[in-house]
Formats: C-alpha cells, sequence, structure tokens
C-alpha cells in the first residue's frame, strides 16, 4: 500500500513527509527544547536564582505560574500573591528568591535551595526585609505553596478559557502558542497538579508544617525511593547553609544521616525534582572551572562552603559576652564550637531529650534504598545511614537561627535555657521583626497573630523537651551566656 501511495501520489507522500517533519520539529521546539539555564555571575545570585534542575519534571509553565494567584487567592493564606507565603523578592529580578525560570520548550518555573535557605529580619516593624542567603527560611511557607498550586489545579475555574484570559493581561501569545496552551499546556499542567495532589494527599493527615519548617525526607521516601507510607512526622527547622567547609567531616542534617556534602547537595536537588539525567549531565561538568562551564550545584556548593554567618544587627555589651565566653567554652563549646571534641557528632536521644518523630521518620530501609538509588552513575550515593540522635551543630550566625531545637520548637535563647515547664507551649512562627530582648523573632502579638504560623507544641513533632543544658545556671550567668551567643 505505501509502495503503491509513493509511485501514484508522489505530492501527497512528498506532503506527509513535510507535515510529520513540521510536526516534529513543533513538538520538539515547543515542549522539549532546552535552552541554557540564565547564567549569574555571582555566586549568591546562582544561589537564590539559579536552575538546579527541578524545571523539567516539576516545572510549573511560567504564564501559568504567574496569574494563578490572581484566579485563585483564596487558596493563599493572605493578599500579596506568593509573598503571602513568605516567598521573597530581590530589587533588579524578575523571579522570586527561592524559584527559578528555564525555557524547556515553553518557561517553566521551580524551585531551587533558596526556597529553604534564605532568611529575612527587621529590626522595626516598617523596615524593609533585609535578605540573608544562606539563613534559615523561617519566613517562608513551603507547604502553602505546595497546597496553593494543588489547589488551584482541582479547582473547576482551573481552564483554558479562564487562564488564557488572564494570560492576556501580561503578554500576547502567538496564535501557535495560544493553541498550544489551549489543547495542550493548560490541560496538561491541570492532570499534573491533580497527580502532586494524590501524591502528597498524606501530607494532610500531619499537622501542618507552618512557616520555617519543612518535611524533607517523607516525600524523598514516598516517591524517589518507593517506601510504602507510613505515619511518621518528620517536620524539622530548615537548616542554615554557611561556612561548610569548615563542617568537613561533621555529620550532616538534622540527624546527621550524611556526612559527604556533596552526596548532600546532589541529593538535595534530586529531592527538589531534579531528573537523575539532569543530574547526570550537570555532574559531568563538575570539575570544569570557568564559572560560566562550572555545574550548577558545584557552584551552590560552592557558596554554601564559604558564605559566612551575618553578624548581630543589635549593640553587643563586650564586657558581659567577654564574661559569657568563659561559661560558652566550659558548658557548650565541647559540643557546638568547631573543633569541639564532639560538635558534628550525633548526640544520642537519651541524651538530648529533643522530640524524637523526626528520627522514627529516617528508618534504616530509607537509607538503604537512598545508597541503592542511582547506580550505574557517576554520583552514586554511598553514605546514607541512620542513627539514634541529633547532631551537636555548629552555631554560627546563632542569633538568626530562632526558632530553635531541630523543630523550631522553643521561639528564643531566653526561652532555650529555662526549663520545659517555663517554655511556651504555643507561639507564632514566621514574623521577621526581630525582638533583641529575647533574642529571637517577635512571637506574640497582633503582628506576629496576623502574619506568623500558629506553632503548638502539643502536635506530634511539635514537642519542646530536652536540650537542658544551661538552664540551671544561675540568672547571672544566663544574661553573659546569651550576649555572648550574639557574638557567634
Amino acid at each position: 500500500m505505501t509502495s503503491r501511495l509513493r509511485t501514484r501520489h508522489p505530492v501527497l507522500w512528498f506532503l506527509l513527509v513535510v507535515l510529520a517533519v513540521v510536526g516534529g520539529s513543533v513538538t520538539y521546539v515547543k515542549f522539549f527544547r532546552e535552552e541554557p539555564a540564565p547564567y549569574f555571575a555571582s555566586d549568591e545570585e546562582h544561589f537564590l536564582f539559579g536552575s538546579v534542575g527541578t524545571e523539567g519534571e516539576q516545572g510549573i509553565p511560567y504564564w501559568i505560574w504567574l496569574v494563578l494567584p490572581r484566579i485563585f487567592p483564596e487558596y493563599l493564606p493572605g493578599p500579596g500573591g506568593y509573598a503571602a507565603a513568605g516567598i521573597m523578592s530581590k530589587d533588579g529580578h524578575e523571579m522570586p528568591i527561592g524559584l527559578s525560570k528555564v525555557t524547556i520548550g515553553f518557561p517553566r518555573v521551580a524551585i531551587n535551595c533558596a526556597m529553604c535557605h534564605t532568611a529575612s529580619y527587621r529590626l522595626r516593624p516598617g523596615d524593609a526585609p533585609i535578605i540573608v542567603a544562606a539563613g534559615p527560611s523561617h519566613q517562608t511557607a513551603p507547604q502553602q505553596y505546595l497546597r496553593f498550586l494543588i489547589q488551584s489545579g482541582t479547582d473547576p475555574r482551573f481552564t483554558p478559557d479562564t487562564i488564557l484570559a488572564e494570560i492576556a493581561k501580561n503578554t500576547r501569545l502567538s496564535m501557535l502558542d495560544r493553541l498550544l496552551y489551549r489543547f495542550a499546556i493548560i490541560p496538561g499542567t491541570r492532570r499534573a497538579l491533580r497527580r502532586l495532589g494524590s501524591a502528597d494527599a498524606w501530607m494532610w493527615e500531619r499537622p501542618d508544617w507552618g512557616r520555617g519548617r519543612i518535611d524533607p525526607f517523607n516525600p524523598v521516601k514516598y516517591t524517589i525511593l518507593k517506601q510504602p507510607i507510613d505515619t511518621t512526622v518528620g517536620h524539622s527547622d530548615m537548616v542554615p547553609l554557611w561556612n561548610l567547609k569548615a563542617h568537613a567531616g561533621y555529620s550532616l542534617h538534622w540527624d546527621g544521616l550524611n556526612s559527604n556534602l556533596q552526596e548532600v547537595v546532589l541529593s538535595s536537588a534530586l529531592g527538589d525534582g531534579a531528573t537523575m539525567k539532569w543530574v547526570d549531565r550537570d555532574f559531568a561538568k563538575w570539575n570544569n572551572t570557568k564559572p560560566e562551564e562550572m555545574s550548577s550545584l558545584r557552584r551552590v556548593q560552592n557558596y554554601i562552603s564559604n558564605v559566612q554567618a551575618p553578624a548581630y544587627p543589635f549593640p553587643i555589651n563586650r564586657a558581659l559576652a567577654a564574661s559569657g565566653q568563659a561559661i560558652y567554652q566550659r558548658d557548650c563549646g565541647s559540643c557546638h564550637a568547631i573543633g569541639g571534641n564532639r560538635t558534628g557528632t550525633v548526640i544520642p536521644l537519651a541524651e538530648i531529650g529533643t522530640d524524637r518523630h523526626r528520627l522514627d521518620m529516617w528508618t534504616p530501609n530509607s537509607a538503604t534504598a537512598y545508597n541503592a538509588y542511582g547506580a550505574g552513575h557517576p554520583w552514586k550515593f554511598s553514605g546514607f545511614k541512620t542513627w539514634g540522635g541529633y547532631v551537636s551543630v555548629p552555631l554560627e550566625g546563632l542569633w538568626l537561627r530562632a526558632p530553635y531545637l531541630h523543630n523550631e520548637s522553643v521561639p528564643s535563647l531566653v526561652d532555650l535555657l529555662e526549663n520545659t515547664d517555663r517554655r511556651p507551649k504555643v507561639f507564632r512562627r514566621g514574623y521577621d521583626v526581630y525582638d533583641p530582648v529575647r533574642v529571637g523573632f517577635v512571637s506574640s502579638g497582633p503582628e506576629a497573630d496576623h502574619l506568623g504560623t500558629l506553632f503548638d507544641t502539643s502536635l506530634p513533632g511539635g514537642g519542646n523537651d530536652g536540650h537542658l543544658y544551661g538552664t540551671e545556671l544561675p540568672a547571672a550567668d544566663k544574661a553573659a551566656l546569651i550576649e555572648y551567643m550574639k557574638t557567634l
């Protein structure tokens, strides 16, 4: 039949071939052709806005992402678009901090490391926020952002007519692009968001993360590692990423599940949604030395290895701090000073006494599965493990790490030096005005109530027990110790 078609209708055959070639070319260009990710000359800006390979699998079409807050504002925690979920912006940049934009067929938006590892603070309520890259994102609510996308995608108003009408207020798409958005991109995005909602349905059965917290490894367990869905609660504080070159050999993450920084960086990108194919391609450039030719993840690792914590922004009583230094060296330094004999090691839960939920979440089977993940790839993991406690972390920039403990259950340093029964049972997290009296963020009052999220220490994963070191010190010694810790 084909040979007769070629013989009798050569023009028709030629037209069919041309149509197939054109159709294939359009499909490739409009859906699969990947343009180079935007290049940022500054390593800090690369950290804040650069791609870590998450756009291909997890990316939301840019024009859809842009208009969703206008169509579905009721699914955000307040007015202001994505800023209502604590996502910050920086002058001179199109994208918010923690979100990258890469064209793979069409422009796509996805998260990067800065979503969870960039802090903000204000000295007074009327001040503009001061942004601190690689700090713990106490003000960001990634679960609220995720739920907003899922709820938008399941709303019956998520239709081509609604979304294209809103996109038209920002840009004029070509006729071809309008057809592609109407019949492919918008319906495909809706299906993807609904699948995401099904995959993350387990989240609704646990306490909300709230601002400044995330369950970083249950999603990895259930999706990448294909572990059975359990009832564990892995909520934890977002760790700072300062000065990691000085932490070489220390256990990383709150429970010390890996001590190899390269593995932590690579696995974090995979956990955020980077594909194996992208990681293979990026890892092939790991040893390139020119910044514009360097691996994206290598640039991230270089940055967090060297960036330093910010100095405490309020006056410090230097004489009082000097007396507190001796107390710190005597009572705290062995676990928290660089070079301390227990710094960067895992302290058994029986000793530290803090909430155990984060430990129960990371199972031996999960560690085994992660070490087997990537078999045959040059970056294959081998350093994942489980322990029975929490890491005694170095305390650079301690003042900006509030709330304290691995699960953010203690709002201030003053509260941390009190016994459990005197620590706040409920407070607000995520308001970024600083309290220099208690050395933490303002966690109560009208503005904290309005902008923060409620933290209830009675909920699973929120216990504020443990870490009772220093709680028996005389009041004068506590004051001196806190004054010194402001200098860290």
